[in-house]
Parts: structure tokens; sequence; C-alpha cells
């Protein structure tokens, strides 16, 4: 018979298709949570803890300084484990009914500018060579469609349609999108794929993005080309492919774009996810219309 925790694991993996690094996440959480219960209360069954042991064990997070941010998330690992619990009947109430999360700062991210982007191009100029053509395409790719980090990791060769002029991709929980792509970008995705075709002996031939030595690309190495390429052009600390993201999103809405077909181009569920991106597009809005409106002058 199936632990409570395993059977939690197939949930996360199976109904909720969460990734394995979010459902080990989860679950390191609640082991963490088990030995800290056991230690300090010799209680192994942690089915059957009350909200002031789960209190403790926050307090004791607290005082080691862990950030609000990471002991939210921990909290919010019980809070799931305890709601499949009361959904599978193993128990009768949750222990985090009457829980609320610790305040946490809210982060703005910062996008580039545009002429942050049109230095970095030109910059670059005309890419030569398989790795450069590949490297400028991810660039322009994370700033064109607004795709994650592993929405491009994860592109099939198979899910990029140049007769149409758009790519599948495949989101959060297996949520797939279309994602429209530009004449300009169309030009390079065919210039990339002439390019790969001269790359041998390819291990992961169905992943379009690959490296030249035929694998799929990691995480880091992603990364690490966002950030040295805009190292190049702009001062700010955060130099990633989420600000990049940001950045496609921030672009759209200060040029007029709606915020709904904004959040359907990012993959957002609901609109207030998309919501954080309107405060630079309002802080442009505010630029125009000080600058425009003659009470001003």
């Amino acid at each position: 018979m199936k632990s409570n925790k395993d059977a939690f694991r197939d949930y996360l993996q199976l109904e909720k298709k969460y990734s394995p690094h979010t459902v080990n996440a989860y679950l390191n959480d609640i082991v963490f949570f088990e030995v800290y219960n056991k230690e300090n209360f010799e209680q192994e069954n942690i089915e059957k803890v009350n909200y002031s042991q789960i209190r403790s064990w926050l307090v004791s997070l607290v005082d080691q300084d862990i950030s609000n941010v990471s002991v939210n998330r921990k909290m919010a690992s019980l809070k799931a484990f305890y709601k499949f619990l009361l959904k599978t009947k193993q128990i009768e109430v949750s222990p985090m009914l009457k829980h609320k999360a610790l305040k946490t700062p809210k982060i703005i991210q910062i996008p580039f500018s545009e002429k942050e982007l049109s230095d970095l191009m030109g910059q670059v100029g005309s890419p030569v060579g398989f790795e450069e053509i590949r490297d400028k395409l991810i660039v322009d790719m994370f700033y064109t469609t607004g795709m994650r980090r592993a929405e491009l990791i994860h592109l099939m060769v198979y899910n990029v349609d140049l007769t149409s002029n758009v790519i599948k991709v495949l989101g959060k929980r297996n949520k797939e999108r279309i994602i429209p792509v530009l004449p300009i970008i169309a030009d390079q995705l065919k210039l990339y794929l002439d390019e790969r075709d001269s790359v041998e002996n390819i291990t992961d031939a169905d992943y379009f993005f690959i490296s030249k030595k035929g694998l799929k690309l990691s995480e880091s190495f992603v990364y690490r080309l966002i950030n040295s390429y805009f190292s190049r052009v702009s001062e700010k600390v955060k130099k990633s492919p989420h600000v990049l993201r940001h950045t496609f999103a921030t672009h759209l809405l200060n040029n007029g774009a709606d915020l709904n077909s904004v959040k359907e181009l990012l993959g957002h569920s609901s609109l207030a996810s998309t919501q954080v991106y309107t405060h630079n597009s309002l802080a442009e809005l505010k630029k125009v219309y000080g600058d425009a409106h003659p009470r001003n002058k």
C-alpha cells in the first residue's frame, strides 16, 4: 500500500502535472517538516499534527534567517499536502486552514529598455556559424515570443511551423499554446535550421535548440548566454531570460497591446498574473502624458 507521500507525489505528477523539480521541492519540504516534528514533538505521523506544531516550525525557519519568500513556499507545500489528505479523506480538517502567509516585499522586475535591445542587436550584427546564429536567435526568441526558459529549451523541431509562421509551446502543467512568429524571426529560424543540419552526431534530434555536440541545451547555459549578451549594453543587476520575458510584455503594453492579448501570448491562466507587467507600462504612460499634456508645458 502506498504511503501518503507517495500518493501525493503521484497526484502532483499525474493530476497537477507539475514538473519533476517542483514535485521534488514539495516533497523535500514535507520531509523537512517530518524530521522537525519527530525531533521536537516525538511524533512521526504528520497527518495528525495541529497548527501550533506547524507554527513552531515556521518560527524556527524565520529564526534561521530564511527569507519570508522561502518560508511561504514551504508553508505552501504543507498546505498542498494537507489539502490532498483532505481530498482523499485521510483527514477531516486541514491544520493549515487558518494559516496566513508572511508578508513579502514586492519585487519589481526592471525590464530592458528598447534602446538596450537596439544597442545589443547593433553590436551583434550578422552572426556567422552555427553557435553565433543560434545564440542570437535565442535572444530574439525570448524578446519576440515572451516564452519561458524551460519552454525554449524544450521546444521541439516538429512544433516549429515555418509554413504558417507559428510555434507550439508546451508551458506549465503541459498547457499548449500557439505563438505567432514575426517574418524577421522566421528568416532567422530557417537560417538556424540550415546551420543545424551541419551538426554531426545529434543525440537530441527532436529538440530544436541544441549544442554543437548535438545535445539539448541546459538551463544554466541559456541563463549564462542571456547574462553575457546583456552585460554588453546594460548595467541592470539582473540580466536573465525571465527579464527578457518581462521586457517582451512591457514593450508590447507600452506600444498599445491590450492586456488580454499579452496574457494569451505569455500563457498565463489568469489576468492577475499578467497585471504585474503593467507597472512599467504605467510609468511609460505617465511620461507620455506628462510630455504631451498642454497644462504641463
